[in-house]
């Protein structure tokens, strides 16, 4: 568990309940950053700890448990937060494909429904370059229907097996593929600009993903 002061203003916590999603520009200092990436170019991290680097890696538990964003996270859900997992996105130029939009809560089922999420940019990121997009209000309207990736062209397209576990402790075997919300309609979707060392908070209900970086 992990627990770290207030960050955010009332009306950045109104701005999240509202839309789903808050956008903040000074999460991490350009250190902070330039330390992680060092790290990762060092460690060669983005091929060795898929979605657990917080549990292997003091530089990955560093972020996860940053007092701005474990702290941010804490205040939106009002109360103290789990980290389930952490994941890195690369993303080359000239192509590099994004993740089709979809909603977190279709990979980790959770009830009851408390999952967020903070992503990150460790880079200055923009819609040409891919950066991250939403869908505001979308966490309002429950869990929408889902089909595998259409778009190989602008996302990254997959399909894998999964060990699920209830709260019973009974595991299963689960087929997760890359997730594509199936009657979404484009004119919603909000292409986000964030700073490098900025993050965007988002629910597990909000729809979010990325296109390909076209710089």
């Amino acid at each position: 568990m992990v627990t770290a002061p207030p960050i955010l203003s009332p009306e950045q916590m109104d701005c999240f309940n509202d839309d789903g999603y808050l956008v903040v520009p000074d999460l991490l200092t350009r250190k902070e950053v330039d330390a992680f990436v060092d790290h990762l170019a060092r460690e060669e991290a983005i091929r060795t700890y898929g979605l657990q680097g917080h549990r292997q890696d003091p530089q990955y538990r560093y972020l996860a448990t940053h007092p701005r964003i474990a702290g941010g996270a804490a205040q939106l859900r009002g109360g103290r937060v789990r980290i389930v997992q952490t994941m890195l996105l690369s993303k080359p130029p000239q192509g590099g494909r994004g993740i089709a939009l979809h909603q977190d809560c279709h990979y980790l089922p959770n009830d009851p429904n408390t999952l967020m999420a903070c992503w990150l940019a460790l880079t200055d990121t923009d819609p040409e370059n891919g950066g991250r997009c939403v869908v505001p209000g979308s966490h309002l309207e429950g869990l929408r229907t889902v089909r595998k990736n259409q778009d190989a062209k602008e996302h990254a397209t997959w399909e894998t097996e999964h060990v699920m576990r209830g709260r019973d402790g009974r595991e299963w075997n689960q087929t997760l593929v890359s997730f594509q919300i199936a009657d979404l309609d484009p004119a919603r979707v909000v292409r986000l600009t964030v700073p490098r060392g900025g993050g965007v908070f988002f629910t597990g209900l909000t729809i979010h993903g990325s296109f390909a970086n076209q710089s």
